[in-house]
């Protein structure tokens, strides 16, 4: 069956200059179109050179005495700003480590040293498991109580009042994704923190998904503590948390004697990947660039880009949206009002992992799971298994978007 090709897409702005963007990532010269973005971007040649930059020139652990150990110090104070200039966050409230999943079990350790038996944390059926196991199982060793907000199906959403439901003055900490990486909806955080902090609770948020495709703002949206992984928005694999400093301040992590006690250092353990915070500055800049056109601080830059970025996601989500309706028996479970441009697809008839390796065969990258939201997965009835998920980048473009629909047709009509 011939799919009946969709006009082309108009790009939302001239300033976002899609070909121009395209050019800067030396992976997409094998000619995949890649929807695997929520599980991991491809990386742009000036996060590519910064990162080899850092390891050619003179490198030691930090320190102000050998070049090596000022050009540790250097990567390591620029890479603070840059992230800080991103999530609107002071520099001092910017810790690096290993994951996000390494940070969360971290900092829920470190918190739940203060429990007794009878509090209670509160986590949410929508979240990936990296912001709700290290809770549960920081609970039980304390004695708290887990308490679950659910979502509804039908819709993917999670609302202000399943968290009020399930919020009390034994509350704790509220843990809840900023967007789900499963089917994309994006929860009413400020609201949510507002309720948390109205029950004496702190907020942990999980922006990994989020930060990849909306400008954070972390007093906006009352997080007290907001975690990212760089290489979900072009960056090298680590992880990033950011919270105010003078909260950090009250915490005691385990830590090493002679490691430093200052803050954010005491909550970084062993030497830091330095190469990599040479990458996810730059990966910053990339991002602060992709409206070519901005002027101003890298903070308004950013600004510029994001709004540039969403509207370019949107032109593309809605041809993909159009393209999906036309196709038979297939189910789209990312149906929240605010949503990312991420969608998990089922197919009535057709096994999404047989999709998965019918459309890699053809230089789709769209891959078949639950993407570690098992809980999330279970609750919209598709079990263990998840389904097909087809997320955008700030490097696809409409020929992506038609290669992917036009494999799906071939897929499920068998033409």
């Amino acid at each position: 069956m011939a799919l009946a090709r969709p006009e082309p897409a108009q790009e939302p702005s001239v300033t976002y200059d899609i070909a121009a963007l395209r050019s800067q990532f030396p992976a997409l010269t094998a000619k995949t179109a890649h929807f695997d973005g929520p599980g991991g971007t491809q990386t742009p040649q000036p996060v590519i050179d910064a990162i080899a930059e850092a390891l050619a020139r003179p490198l030691s652990n930090r320190g102000s005495v050998t070049l090596g150990e000022r050009n540790a110090e250097t990567l390591v104070t620029e890479a603070r700003r840059a992230m800080a200039d991103l999530l609107g966050a002071d520099p001092r409230g910017i810790v690096f480590g290993r994951s996000a999943t390494q940070l969360t079990y971290d900092f829920s350790r470190t918190l739940a040293a203060t429990w007794s038996p009878g509090d209670e944390v509160v986590v949410t059926r929508l979240d990936h498991d990296a912001n709700i196991r290290p809770w549960v199982q920081a609970a039980a060793r304390a004695g708290a109580t887990v308490r679950w907000a659910e979502f509804d199906p039908a819709t993917g959403e999670l609302t202000v009042d399943d968290i009020r439901a399930v919020l009390s003055g034994r509350t704790r900490v509220v843990a809840v994704t900023a967007a789900s990486n499963l089917i994309g909806s994006r929860p009413a955080i400020a609201e949510i923190s507002r309720l948390a902090h109205e029950a004496g609770a702190l907020a942990y948020i999980d922006g990994v998904h989020y930060t990849a495709h909306t400008l954070v703002d972390l007093e906006r949206l009352g997080a007290d503590f907001f975690v990212c992984s760089p290489y979900k928005f072009l960056g090298p694999h680590h992880g990033v948390l950011a919270a105010r400093p003078e909260l950090l301040e009250t915490l005691r992590p385990d830590k090493l004697v002679p490691s430093s006690d200052a803050v954010p250092e005491r909550f970084e353990l062993g030497t830091l990947p330095y190469e990599f915070l040479g990458g996810t500055r730059a990966a910053v800049d990339f991002m602060a660039g992709l409206d070519h056109a901005a002027t101003g601080t890298r903070r308004e830059r950013l600004a510029a880009a994001f709004t540039a970025l969403e509207a370019h996601e949107h032109t593309l989500r809605t041809r993909l949206d159009k393209g999906l309706a036309a196709l038979p028996g297939i189910t789209v479970h990312s149906r929240a009002a605010d949503r990312t441009p991420t969608l998990l697809l089922t197919f009535e008839h057709h096994s999404t992992t047989d999709a998965y390796g019918f459309l890699a065969e053809r230089g789709v990258q769209a891959p078949s799971g639950a993407f570690y939201a098992i809980e999330a997965s279970r609750h919209l009835g598709l079990g263990d298994t998840g389904g097909l998920r087809v997320g955008l980048a700030p490097y696809n473009d409409a020929e992506d978007v038609d290669r992917l629909l036009a494999g799906l047709g071939e897929f499920l009509t068998g033409a």
